[in-house]
């Protein structure tokens, strides 16, 4: 059979052609025994299915798709002797410290870039989702570090990071005013409502679902309902939740985000490489889609096709809630506002957190005879959104007096009781009925 650089000799020869990010499964694979009877080593990743970037690339600029390992070592040495040993690069006085900490971190980033194995993704190139994966790493090990600190310490660290940090603010109520008038309309939009659009357009790139989306927008309006005796700037009036956040700004994300992801979806792919590509145009075009996906998966999430699926979602779902829950938290018990860069930065890389590890959760869950152990993105943000949760529960003790209103208990406890109820319904049932028909069928035989 031709294969696709047979039909097209103006692929590049390094190029997959139509293949997907996704190996296919055999039928009668059998895996090589690795150093026996000269049978080399197979060196697919096989609970993900993901093959090395060396054996797997899509570009004719084989430059950068080559392993330096050395090369890289003996810049990174170079550089980091010159900046430590120079003293016109290091004056006496300076802060010392926060040089060391920013050389350790570039050091690990180095680290991660060269050595971590790759993921699910390999553009614009899989080192750059390395490196991701290495912040991820160095935030979920400062969050353990903060979990073992009280929450006046960590106020006093921040100042370290940030001198103008370790104050207290005041918290913003959006309630002060909620009659339906244009004037109030007008004075509630703000940035914020720019940012709750791009913030639901990449929840829609993450999750690729409309339901899912709608689901999640409505459960983040109650949660802040919900949670708006110990947060104040929770508290807004009906129309901002439902009609300004929901209606419009969610609404509008989730649609460009669903639109952005059905334009990949349908867009065909053909790789050609550099060299092969004629005209400067084209060349210029070849160069800005290495930063669009090599292929793109829609996702099915089938809630009620199983058990395992029903779960996934709703597990998902309670990650998805307390990622997003957990920087208003935070904010709060750190003193910092809204806009500060840090928290900036939380959300800007949660959400290239999050692209590969649902995508790495969803080959998991589709595919479980390939992907027999969960990946690594999906651990490690798992992992993250966890230790928020006990630094958040360690550090608000005393913090919020208030009591639970008794109508959000008995709200949450209907929810949790449907939650178990629907399953129950829809795959208990069913299986106890057809246990009762081979039992009765056995006993019949015999």
């Amino acid at each position: 059979m031709a294969s696709a650089h047979d039909d097209n000799p103006d692929l590049s020869p390094t190029s997959p052609g139509e293949e997907s990010d996704v190996l296919p499964s055999g039928g009668n694979e059998t895996e090589p025994h690795p150093g026996l009877d000269g049978v080399p080593a197979d060196r697919t990743e096989p609970y993900t299915r993901i093959t090395p970037f060396q054996e797997k690339h899509d570009t004719s600029v084989e430059f950068f798709y080559r392993p330096l390992t050395l090369t890289a070592l003996s810049c990174g040495l170079v550089v980091l002797a010159y900046v430590a040993m120079t003293q016109d690069v290091l004056e006496e006085g300076r802060d010392k410290r926060r040089v060391g900490i920013y050389a350790a971190i570039t050091s690990f980033l180095a680290f991660s870039m060269i050595q971590f194995r790759d993921g699910p993704f390999i553009r614009p190139h899989p080192a750059f989702w390395r490196i991701v994966l290495g912040v991820n790493l160095l935030y979920e090990l400062a969050l353990v570090f903060l979990l073992f600190q009280d929450l006046s310490t960590a106020r006093q660290m921040m100042t370290y990071i940030d001198p103008t940090l370790g104050r207290p603010l005041p918290e913003k109520s959006y309630a002060e005013d909620c009659s339906l008038t244009p004037a109030t309309l007008w004075n509630a939009i703000d940035i914020f409502c720019l940012a709750h659009a791009l913030g639901w357009f990449g929840k829609a790139m993450i999750l690729r679902d409309y339901w899912f989306c709608w689901i999640l927008s409505i459960a983040f309006e109650l949660a802040e309902y919900s949670l708006q005796h110990q947060l104040p700037n929770f508290a807004e009036c009906w129309w901002d939740h439902w009609v300004l956040d929901v209606l419009v700004c969610n609404w509008l994300g989730t649609y460009l985000g669903m639109k952005f992801c059905q334009y990949f979806e349908v867009k065909p792919y053909e790789w050609r490489g550099f060299r092969q590509t004629k005209g400067l145009r084209s060349k210029a075009k070849r160069i800005l889609s290495q930063f669009s996906p090599h292929d793109f998966t829609a996702f099915k999430w089938g809630t009620a096709t199983s058990f395992l699926h029903y779960t996934t979602v709703v597990l998902l779902l309670a990650v998805f809630l307390a990622a997003e829950l957990n920087p208003f938290y935070l904010k709060s018990l750190l003193w910092m506002e809204p806009d500060h860069p840090i928290v900036i930065l939380r959300l800007a890389f949660i959400f290239l957190w999050a692209l590969p590890a649902v995508r790495e959760l969803y080959q998991y869950i589709n595919d479980p005879r390939r992907a027999v152990r969960m990946g690594q993105h999906v651990w490690l943000l798992l992992a993250t959104v966890v230790t928020e949760l006990l630094v958040i529960t360690k550090w608000s003790k005393g913090q919020f007096p208030e009591p639970l209103p008794p109508a959000v208990k008995w709200g949450w406890s209907v929810a949790a009781v449907l939650v178990v109820l629907y399953p129950t319904v829809q795959f208990g049932l069913p299986s106890a009925r057809q246990y009762l028909r081979r039992h009765r069928r056995k006993a019949k035989a015999t």
